[in-house]
């Protein structure tokens, strides 16, 4: 049986907003199947009198073990859960680095890897992805043969700046690797990063390498701001 953002959210007196965030930071017990949410109500409620939250649920839970909430499929933060965070990844050019991180790829097992890597180099062969300040956002120029459902975004730390013909001529620590089923959702989640990525605390908290729920915590932050 699936159960509307509305009828969650009433049931803990939050707003829908708050809501998806909250599942979005990892800060409810809930279990992710597709680009559904999961969550048993007898943990939730047992969640919510642990944070001194109230809960009330309006529909008999007796023949429900689980219920559904489906959360946004093109939020930022889901596409870079969809995809890894890999640290070191190691190379001393764009290639040898994308071979890297397409190589360690685990989150979509189905993907042509030797495809999408040739897509990734045909595309830096045109212009580099390289936007300056130490990023890099590699992605095909079309949607792959057998492209993921929803968006997918790989983030690799790179085990050592390297030279990666960006604007700024500034050596590339960081790639967020775009994979979408849609030029339209593609265009999508560029936008979203794009923001985040003009914001300089936030480009200096890259460089840190952050956990993936720091990371993940600091996109939220900045993508609210921008859907407000």
């Amino acid at each position: 049986m699936k159960l509307s953002m509305d009828k969650v959210a009433d049931a803990l007196n939050l707003s829908v907003s708050t809501l998806a965030r909250w599942i979005r930071q990892g800060r409810i017990p809930v279990q992710r199947s597709g680009n559904d949410v999961l969550f048993s109500p007898a943990a939730l409620e047992k969640w919510a009198h642990e944070h001194n939250l109230p809960f009330a649920l309006q529909q008999d839970r007796a023949d429900a073990d689980k219920e559904t909430v489906t959360v946004p499929a093109d939020s930022l933060v889901s596409a870079m859960q969809r995809g890894e965070i890999r640290y070191g990844v190691a190379g001393n050019g764009p290639e040898s680095v994308l071979h890297s991180a397409i190589d360690q790829m685990s989150c979509f097992p189905e993907i042509d890897k030797e495809e999408l890597l040739e897509k990734l180099i045909a595309r830096e062969q045109l212009a580099s992805t390289g936007i300056g300040n130490g990023i890099a956002i590699p992605h095909p120029r079309d949607p792959l043969s057998r492209p993921p459902e929803a968006p997918v975004i790989v983030t690799c730390f790179l085990e050592t700046p390297i030279d990666y013909n960006a604007i700024d001529d500034k050596p590339v620590f960081v790639l967020f690797l775009l994979i979408n089923p849609t030029i339209k959702l593609h265009l999508r989640m560029l936008s979203r990063l794009s923001y985040c990525i003009r914001n300089r605390e936030f480009v200096d908290f890259l460089a840190t390498q952050p956990q993936e729920a720091d990371l993940f915590s600091r996109i939220v932050t900045l993508e609210d701001n921008l859907d407000d």
